[in-house]
């Protein structure tokens, strides 16, 4: 019987994940910090900083796969809380690693890094780019990656890593990029005014893939044989930041003033990041499904559907 234990599962990839593996065969069990829902084989509230209460959920479920998907994923938040970004990312997934090794369990478990861990580079990034992460969030991936290759090097455990570059969907938090300016229209739109949405450094270049491919990865690495291949996971395609935003504003009907606020201005900013996803697609056959522009316009109507939702209640009196 395939189990899969997947942490994080309030977050914003968790209930795509869970959908790809139970698609796929599996019993899927939940974890997070606080929340619940009953359409999963079983859930359980865990802090992963407390390392008793991790050991206790993967001693109880004695997953097949364990998928972490928990942390502090905003480049920007991470500049303003570097300390618990690292709490995070780095000490709740060494919990995971330690609570594994401690059961004597082989599971496989995949922990997610980042494109953030790469340098600077003009040109697509492969695997073997140079490691030189410039945020408090691209070092905490790196401190990660470190710890997965010590657990395998010392006790031989199987852990699989991937480096994810920018993907986005319904449901992402609107301190994200897409959904702050698929956010920001919508609410000019039910407006029926002109209106003024606040954006950062336009005159960057993005790599952003549809969650559903991004989940569809994650599955086919956890269940590869060689857990010591790192993934890059991007669609392979850069798209100049401005080049999206005019897409957003041209689903309005509204006139829309687009300015730039200096706090959306991050300290240091790689220009370029983008992905070679050509190992992925060679070893384990992998190929993106969806397009950006749709799943943009899905954003969209989401906070359209919502912005509206918030209208007729307050015509309602709700």
């Amino acid at each position: 019987m395939k189990k899969a234990l997947i942490f994080g599962m309030d977050g914003f990839v968790g209930r795509y994940m869970a959908e790809e593996m139970m698609r796929n065969g599996y019993d899927v069990y939940a974890s997070s910090h606080h929340g619940s829902r009953d359409d999963y084989d079983g859930w359980y509230n865990c802090n992963l900083n407390d390392f008793e209460q991790v050991k206790n959920v993967i001693a109880e479920v004695s997953p097949t796969h364990i998928i972490n998907l928990a942390g502090q994923s905003n480049v920007g938040i991470s500049w303003r809380i570097p300390n618990r970004t690292i709490d995070s990312n780095v000490c709740g997934a060494l919990n995971i690693l330690e609570a594994v090794h401690q059961c004597e369990m082989e599971s496989s478990i995949l922990m997610i890094g980042s494109s953030e861990e790469y340098g600077k580079s003009d040109e697509p990034l492969n695997e073997g780019s140079s490691i030189k992460a410039s945020n408090p969030y691209g070092i905490s991936k790196v401190m990660l990656e470190n710890f997965c290759e010590l657990f395998r090097q010392r006790y031989g455990m199987k852990v699989h890593y991937v480096r994810p570059f920018n993907h986005t969907g319904v449901g992402q938090n609107d301190n994200f990029v897409i959904p702050s300016w698929c956010k920001q229209v919508a609410t000019i739109t039910q407006s029926g005014k002109t209106g003024e949405m606040l954006v950062g450094n336009l005159d960057i270049v993005r790599d952003f893939s549809n969650v559903k491919d991004v989940v569809n990865a994650y599955r086919l690495v956890i269940e590869s044989k060689d857990c010591h291949i790192v993934y890059n996971v991007g669609s392979g395609k850069g798209t100049p930041l401005r080049e999206i935003l005019e897409n957003v504003i041209s689903l309005s009907n509204q006139k829309i003033v687009v300015k730039t606020d200096p706090k959306l201005i991050r300290p240091i900013e790689n220009r370029v990041i983008c992905c070679n996803c050509n190992l992925i697609k060679k070893n384990l056959g992998w190929e993106p499904q969806y397009d950006m522009k749709k799943t943009v316009e899905e954003i969209y109507e989401f906070y359209m559907n919502k912005e509206s939702k918030k209208k007729w209640d307050c015509v309602a009196g709700f």
